[in-house]
């Protein structure tokens, strides 16, 4: 027996809320915007440059004895952070105590960190270790934001100029607009509830686009069959037929897709939580965008139907009933 999300055959009017959903995404990418610029990133030292030092304790944490071990060192400002993780013993403890670069210093030096080391063994466990000690210098954090936007930016329009020669122009400008509104709305996230944004998350973000143009690109390709094969119905029918076609597997894909993010973000540990959880966002603003946005977008531009008339709008243009050969 097989297993099905949705019945073999649907027929749901996917723009009969058009205005309501498009404009609930114009509304939380602006939101997503604003809070980017009026909260910020919770950048991690990838990008703003420090130590991060990781400590293991069987001694219950207090952050507050911590921070009054480390006061004496003048390292100004230190942020303490309790890992919590279900795959750590029931007396494992752990925490990650970050450190801004100092002023004129590319890094946090080595006697710094060992007169780390030593104050928190000797005011909160003897016995702590210290599993790992990663820094990054301002200039190479810098380098790595640079990097980072060039490769989004790199990224999105490598797939506008594919989704352009695959398709038409117009599956281009809906395809990147739904990617830009996921990757706008993964920011926001991030900025809202403040979690670490570093190069996994960037990495995280290069994922979701590519996830989420896989599932744009399925929907144009039943477009485009459907386009050449109802030549006589309307681009709006067309459209909500190719997405009623291809919406079982994008459940499906979808679905199981989240069911081992979600094993992931459950059973993964802190490490890559940040990253987990990113892509395991995209994944549902994705499979939504390709439904609602780049479908949406490319219906209010119009698809080209008949290339033996001009583009005027009229009975060549845009709404006309012909079909151009968009495989050759």
């Amino acid at each position: 027996m097989r297993l099905r999300l949705v019945p073999q055959e649907t027929n749901f009017d996917f723009f009969k809320y058009a205005r309501a959903t498009f404009g609930a995404s114009v509304v939380a990418v602006i939101a997503s915007l604003a809070i980017w610029l009026l909260v910020g990133l919770n950048f991690g030292i990838d990008f703003l440059g420090g130590t991060t030092i990781r400590t293991d304790s069987t001694v219950q944490v207090d952050v507050a004895d911590y921070r009054a071990a480390l006061e004496p060192l003048g390292l100004g400002d230190v942020v303490i952070s309790e890992v919590f993780d279900p795959n750590f013993a029931d007396d494992q403890h752990v925490v990650t105590v970050r450190i801004q670069a100092q002023e004129g210093a590319e890094a946090v030096t080595p006697e710094i960190i060992a007169a780390i080391e030593a104050a928190l063994q000797a005011s909160v466990d003897p016995a702590m270790t210290f599993p790992s000690v990663e820094s990054v210098g301002p200039k190479v954090s810098g380098e790595l934001i640079q990097t980072a936007i060039l490769a989004v930016l790199a990224s999105l329009g490598a797939i506008l100029v594919y989704i352009w020669l695959r398709f038409e122009w117009q599956f281009s400008v809906g395809a990147v607009a739904a990617l830009i509104h996921d990757v706008i709305l993964t920011i926001g996230v991030f900025s809202l509830f403040q979690i670490r944004f570093d190069l996994a998350t960037i990495a995280a973000l290069l994922t979701i686009v590519g996830y989420s143009i896989n599932d744009t690109v399925v929907i144009f390709d039943r477009l485009r069959e459907n386009l050449i094969k109802y030549k006589q119905t309307a681009l709006r029918d067309v459209m909500n037929l190719s997405a009623n076609e291809t919406l079982s597997r994008t459940l499906m894909t979808s679905g199981t897709t989240l069911i081992a993010l979600i094993a992931l973000l459950v059973l993964g540990g802190d490490v890559i939580r940040g990253f987990v959880f990113a892509i395991a966002w995209g994944v549902i603003v994705g499979t939504y965008s390709s439904i609602y946005v780049a479908k949406n977008v490319v219906l209010m531009i119009g698809v080209k139907r008949d290339w033996s008339k001009p583009s005027d709008g009229g009975a060549g243009g845009p709404g006309g009933t012909q079909f151009a050969n968009i495989d050759a």
